[in-house]
């Protein structure tokens, strides 16, 4: 979340709920939401259990909202699309539940990437480095041969103590710069230039 899709946590859950960022954190259970995202709970009882006080909700309105929520980040569908006309394999290695299936509806990730590495699935979240190494395991890859991208300092630098070559998200454009530097073969967006002349 926040390198390929926007991540609806932010804002919209807690608008959803009618609080602000820091008392939903405040009121909400410290790991339900980790153990939906490890598959060790489902849905039913992430509503059983989101809040420290049990309290009910709607659960499909919540459902709603966060797809209402999901949407490429600026420019990334694009990257995407010159990665994958270049012939890249690539992978989405994310800590998220179930509900992945929901963004994949809508915005149809699949077309340029697999589902491959969810944590939901593999029962590891990031930055546990048994993740990183399942993933280079199922690969069948030399770490090296990797290329990890993440919003998240602390999940790029557990890739790299692994050997994967870890690149920080921070924008589409950036991105772009940095894979070119690390010799990924890929378009660059063109940029007009216009040049004032003397009459």
């Amino acid at each position: 979340m926040d390198t390929i899709v926007r991540d609806p946590f932010y804002e919209d859950i807690p608008a959803f709920f009618g609080m602000s960022l820091k008392e939903l954190i405040g009121c909400k259970h410290p790991t339900s939401w980790i153990e939906f995202e490890k598959g060790l709970i489902d849905e039913v009882e992430l509503a059983q259990n989101f809040f420290k006080d049990g309290r009910p909700f709607d659960l499909e309105g919540l459902k709603t909202c966060m797809r209402n929520g999901y949407s490429y980040i600026d420019g990334v569908e694009e990257l995407l699309h010159d990665l994958r006309e270049s012939h890249y394999k690539m992978h989405a290695f994310t800590n998220y539940p179930v509900w992945y299936q929901i963004i994949e509806d809508k915005l149809r990730i699949s077309k340029f990437l697999s589902w491959t590495f969810c944590s939901c699935k593999l029962g590891k979240r990031k930055p546990d480095p048994n993740f990183y190494t399942d993933v280079v395991r199922h690969l069948e890859v030399d770490p090296s041969d990797c290329i990890f991208v993440d919003d998240r300092l602390k999940n790029v630098e557990a890739a790299l103590e692994v050997g994967i070559v870890g690149l920080q998200f921070k924008s589409v454009d950036q991105l772009r710069k940095d894979l070119c530097l690390l010799g990924i073969d890929i378009p660059m967006k063109d940029k007009l230039v216009v040049e004032e002349r003397a009459p």
